[in-house]
C-alpha cells in the first residue's frame, strides 16, 4: 500500500520501488509513482480519484474479480486497478487500470457476474499525460490557468476556441507518446466548453443571459415561439420570466419537451380543468396549482411548468404526483434546450454516442456547471413530492431513448 505525503494543496500518493515490484516495470511508470506521486482527487473538479491506491496499494484486475471460472480476458486480468472515474453525483463509474508493462491508462466497468464481458476502454496513454488532462478540464472549469482568459470571454465564440484549445492538449499529450487518449477527454473538449456559451445574469434579472438570439441561429427563427403578455396567464407575475417569453422565447420542440403553442398558456389548474376532463381532481394537484404555469410537456405524462412568482422551473408528474425542479429558471431551461439541440449536431460530426455513457455524464457534468439545480440530487424542502429525481440526468442516460443521438 502506498505513503501519502500531504501538502498545502492536495494528498499525494507515493510508492516504494519494492512496494511496486512485480506489479510495475515500465520505467517511466515507476518514476512517477515514486515521486511525484499520484493525488488522491486530482484538481478540484471530481473528474478522477486515485483512492483505492491510498486504500487498498496495488491489486490487480484477477486479484479483484477473483475470476474463480478463469473468464476474464488475459489482457485484463494483470491490469492494476489504481483508482475510478467520477460521475457527476460523485459516485465512481468507471474503473482506471494501469498496465505495468507498457504504462498505458485504461478503463472497464466491473461485471462480477460476468467478467468474460469485461472490455477495455483507452483512457490515457501514461500517468502524466492523465494528470495533465484532468488538470486541464479541471482548469476550464474554474476559468483559471490557460483557460483564465474565458472568464471574461463568453458566448458561442469562446465557446468553439476553448474547445479546439482543450482538444489541441489532448492530441499533443497523445501525440508525444503515440498512445490514445480515449473518448472521454475528446467529449469533454467538445462538450464541456458550451458551458461558456453564456454569463451569469447581470441585466436579464435570471440565472442567466443568453447571447442576443442564440436559440434563433441554433433552431431557426421560425422554430422558436414567442409570447405576447396577453398570451401569459395573470398568475404569472415574476417580470424577468414575463420579460423572456416575450423577448427570447422558447423553442417549439426539442427531443424530450414541446411547448404549448395551441392555447394561451394555462395555469395548471386551468389546464387540469379544461383540458384533463377531470383525470385529477383539485386535491390531488400541487397545493400550488394555480400559479404554476404550463408550458407544455415532457416525456411520460409529464408537465413542464414555471412558479409564476418565483420563476423557478420544475416538472408535474401525473402518474406518480410528483412535483420536482427541473431547472432554475426559465434561462437555464433554455440554455439545457439549446445543450441538447447542439450536442445532437456535434454528434454529426463527432460520432459522440460511440462512448454514450460517457457522453451523458459528459451532458449532465455540463449542465450541473451552468444550472446545479437541473442536476443536484438533494430533495427540495419547498417541494414536499421531491425525491431527489432529477428529469434531465435521467433522460441522458436513457440511450434506449435514443435522445442524445444525432
Amino acid at each position: 500500500m502506498g505513503t501519502t505525503r500531504t501538502t498545502t494543496a492536495t494528498t499525494m500518493i507515493i510508492f516504494s520501488e519494492d512496494e511496486l515490484y512485480p506489479y510495475v516495470t515500465h520505467a517511466p511508470t515507476r518514476r512517477w509513482l515514486t515521486g511525484p506521486g499520484l493525488p488522491a482527487t486530482p484538481g478540484d473538479g471530481g473528474l478522477l480519484t486515485f483512492e483505492a491506491l491510498r486504500t487498498d496499494g496495488l491489486r490487480t484486475v484477477g486479484d479483484s474479480t477473483g475470476d474463480p471460472d478463469g473468464r476474464l480476458a488475459a489482457e485484463l486480468r494483470d491490469r492494476l486497478v489504481i483508482g475510478g472515474l467520477l460521475g457527476a453525483d460523485g459516485r465512481e463509474t468507471e474503473s482506471v487500470l494501469l498496465d505495468g508493462m507498457t504504462g498505458e491508462i485504461s478503463t472497464t466497468y466491473f461485471l462480477h457476474d460476468r467478467p468474460d464481458l469485461m472490455d477495455l476502454r483507452p483512457l490515457a496513454p501514461s500517468l502524466e499525460k492523465l494528470v495533465r488532462f484532468a488538470t486541464a478540464v479541471d482548469e476550464l472549469a474554474a476559468l483559471r490557468g490557460q483557460f483564465a482568459c474565458y472568464a471574461s470571454r463568453l458566448g458561442p465564440k469562446a465557446v468553439a476556441e476553448a474547445s479546439r484549445q482543450l482538444l489541441a492538449v489532448f492530441e499533443e499529450g497523445a501525440k508525444d507518446t503515440g498512445g490514445a487518449s480515449g473518448p472521454f477527454w475528446k467529449l469533454a473538449a467538445v462538450i464541456r466548453p458550451l458551458a461558456l456559451v453564456a454569463g451569469p445574469g447581470t441585466t436579464s434579472g435570471l440565472a442567466l443571459d443568453l447571447p442576443v438570439r442564440l436559440l434563433d441561429e441554433e433552431f431557426g427563427s421560425g422554430e422558436v415561439v414567442r409570447f405576447e403578455d396577453v398570451d401569459c396567464p395573470r398568475a404569472l407575475t415574476h417580470a424577468p420570466t414575463r420579460r423572456f417569453l416575450r423577448e427570447v422565447g422558447l423553442p417549439e420542440e426539442v427531443v424530450w419537451f414541446s411547448l404549448e403553442t395551441d392555447m394561451p398558456l394555462q395555469t395548471l389548474a386551468e389546464y387540469h380543468a379544461d383540458d384533463r376532463g377531470g383525470v385529477l381532481t383539485e386535491e390531488r394537484l400541487p397545493a400550488n396549482a394555480d400559479r404554476l404555469i404550463r408550458l407544455g410537456h415532457l416525456l411520460e405524462e409529464t408537465s413542464l411548468v414555471v412558479d409564476g412568482a418565483t420563476g423557478a422551473v420544475l416538472s408535474w408528474s401525473e402518474p406518480d404526483l410528483g412535483l420536482r425542479p427541473l431547472n432554475a429558471d426559465i434561462s437555464t431551461l433554455a440554455f439545457t434546450l439549446w445543450l441538447i439541440r447542439r450536442e445532437r449536431a456535434l454528434d454529426a460530426v463527432h460520432r459522440l454516442t460511440e462512448a454514450y455513457d460517457q457522453l451523458a455524464e459528459t451532458m449532465s457534468r455540463t449542465l450541473a456547471a451552468v444550472d446545479p439545480v437541473a442536476c443536484d440530487p438533494t430533495p427540495v424542502p419547498a417541494v414536499p413530492t421531491d425525491d431527489g429525481r432529477r428529469y434531465w440526468p435521467g433522460v441522458f442516460e436513457d440511450e434506449a431513448g435514443g435522445g442524445l443521438y444525432a
